[in-house]
Formats: C-alpha cells, structure tokens, sequence
C-alpha cells in the first residue's frame, strides 16, 4: 500500500494554538504529514519566509514522531501537493466564513488536480476564534496573546513589535 502524504498549507505568521490543533490531529489522518509555509500575495506578512518556517519547524518538533516534515513553497497548492506526491490536502475551519472561502478553493483545487482530497477538520471549539491576523493585532495594540501562540511564538511576536 503506497504512503499516504498529506499537505496542510498556510501562511502561519504566526502559528497559532489553532494551526497546532489541526496539525496533530491532521497528523493522525496520514502516514506523514508536511506543513506548507507559503506568502499569501494577499497579506503582509509580520515574518519572512525563512522565519516562519523555522517558528513552525521549531514548534512542531516534539510532536508527530517523526512523520511531519516543514516545507516553503511559492506556487499553487496543487502544484506544490503533486510535487510533494500528497494525495490529501488538510485545512482547518473555524466557522462559515471559513467554510465557504475554502469551498469555493476546493472546487478550484480540484479543477487543477482531481487526484488530491481536501480533508476539512473544524477547529477545536476553544480555538476557532483564533486567527493570526487577530493576534497579530492585538500584540500591535499591547494585548496579551499567550492565550493564542505558545510562549516562544508570543516572545518572537513581542520581540517583532519592538523592532518596529
């Protein structure tokens, strides 16, 4: 039986205590797991590309055993699936709003490659509010996000704001 990959990918600027959710029990979906760090053209992001993907590396390690691999790309997800020989796509939903932008791009996705299935996992009820643009925010305005990011993501998010 061939190996069964799985692509959960995001911008995770920064990685939240939702994105870790999804990416355990997402984990548990496939026999490896790879984490895909992308720049959405859309948003502007507080981290570069090879500081997000170290954040996620670094907050993923202990967990998976092995079988979650952290990978940057810059193309379309499809593109980056097939390459990576993924034949699921995971991605976690929060509410409706979320649910009707990743329908529509799961229609799109499997016009691109029929071959790959989108998996939706809904967000634990705890952390379906949570959105790193939220956190981002707050920390902007001197909220207190330890509720949202681990403590080493809200040390690099703190450490941020004060270069800016």
């Amino acid at each position: 039986m061939a190996k069964r990959i799985g692509v959960y990918p995001g911008t995770f600027d920064p990685i939240t205590l939702g994105h870790m959710d999804i990416i355990e029990r997402g984990a548990k979906l496939v026999d490896e797991l790879i984490i895909g760090v992308t720049t959405n053209i859309a948003k502007s992001p507080m981290f570069n590309d090879d500081e997000r993907i170290a954040m996620v590396e670094r907050e993923v390690a202990s967990i998976g055993n092995g079988k979650i691999r952290v990978v940057g790309f810059n193309s379309l997800l499809m593109d980056f699936a097939d390459a990576m020989g993924a034949s699921v796509v995971i991605r976690g939903i929060r509410g409706v709003t979320d649910f009707e932008y990743e329908y529509q791009l799961t229609g799109m996705n499997r016009q691109l490659n029929h071959e790959v299935e989108t998996v939706f996992l809904m967000a634990d009820v705890a952390l379906q509010p949570i959105a790193s643009r939220l956190v981002k925010e707050i920390a902007v305005y001197g909220g207190e996000i330890s509720k949202f990011v681990s403590p080493a993501v809200r040390n690099d998010v703190v450490a941020r704001i004060g270069k800016r």
